[in-house]
């Protein structure tokens, strides 16, 4: 299975308002619950006003369309990471997965991921 890196910086924040977010970023998630109204995007398109905000992230996606049938992909990866003591923040879009780790763990997140068997690109 093939792992892309993405090449920019990433932030994970909370925000108050859709208003404070621009959706003509190139890249970016949306979580809305009756809790909160969370934001995934590169660190460079954040909103001047957060509730919290958190910076250093870095990213892979999992390449090509994962079918819905298909059964601890991230499951997988996630164990291997956590075997490492690496932690996560997954996304997921309707075609595949994306996995963050801090950006201090991400090289040592892509070794060993290579090291199981996984391509990374």
């Amino acid at each position: 299975m093939e792992l892309k890196r993405l090449s920019y910086d990433l932030s994970v924040c909370r925000v108050s308002s859709m208003a404070d977010i621009d959706t003509s970023a190139e890249f970016f998630f949306i979580g809305k619950t009756d809790e909160e109204l969370s934001l995934v995007c590169r660190t460079e398109d954040c909103p001047e006003k957060t509730a919290a905000r958190e910076d250093g992230w870095k990213g892979f996606r999992i390449q090509g369309v994962l079918d819905f049938s298909l059964v601890g992909i991230l499951s997988k990866i996630s164990g291997i990471l956590a075997d490492n003591r690496i932690g996560i923040f997954a996304v997921s879009t309707y075609n595949t997965d994306y996995v963050l780790v801090k950006a201090q763990n991400f090289d040592k997140a892509m070794a060993v991921l290579r090291d199981a068997g996984y391509e990374v690109r």
